[in-house]
């Protein structure tokens, strides 16, 4: 705790001014989740908390984190507890890809990841493969805030507050 208090402060306005998402949003005191927000799939038949904690710091996101895990957990028995008797087929009436058209015209869609925001936009001409396709990865986006918190902070503290907006490079270099 000594080491994660008070390091790499995110106040909420920073928060949002940047557009950071997931944990790192959620640890700065602001009460967003897509899962919530905006229901898909079947979000809207289970019950769960949004954790939220208002120290923006390391260690409010790490809260955040430990905290999602349990409710994790409390979805995976939801569903389980949900689960009609009999066989399970993964692949129920799948078409073959050759089958499937892409309507024409342009979408996205979103889904909250484990590091905020992960969305998809799609523009179709009406053939079996997207015409554009771009990937919005939470990484890129949560990175932003870096050269507004780390500024001031020992070489030591980076490494803690890296740690805590948790980056996937892969992710970022789309």
């Amino acid at each position: 705790m000594a080491r994660a208090s008070g390091v790499g402060v995110i106040s909420s306005e920073l928060a949002q001014e940047v557009g950071i998402a997931g944990p790192l949003l959620r640890g700065s005191g602001i009460d967003f989740d897509l899962r919530r927000a905006a229901p898909y799939s079947s979000y809207q038949d289970f019950q769960f908390d949004v954790p939220v904690q208002t120290a923006g710091d390391c260690f409010a996101r790490y809260r955040v984190r430990m905290q999602e895990y349990r409710q994790s957990i409390r979805i995976v028995r939801q569903i389980l507890d949900g689960l009609p008797d009999g066989p399970i087929s993964s692949r129920p009436g799948l078409k073959s890809v050759a089958q499937i058209r892409i309507p024409k015209g342009e979408a996205y869609a979103r889904v909250e990841g484990p590091r905020g925001e992960v969305g998809c936009y799609l523009v179709a001409d009406g053939s079996a493969k997207p015409y554009r396709m771009k990937w919005r990865g939470a990484s890129f986006s949560n990175l932003a805030v870096l050269p507004h918190i780390i500024p001031g902070h020992k070489v030591a503290d980076v490494v803690a507050i890296m740690g805590s907006v948790d980056p996937v490079f892969g992710e970022v270099d789309r």
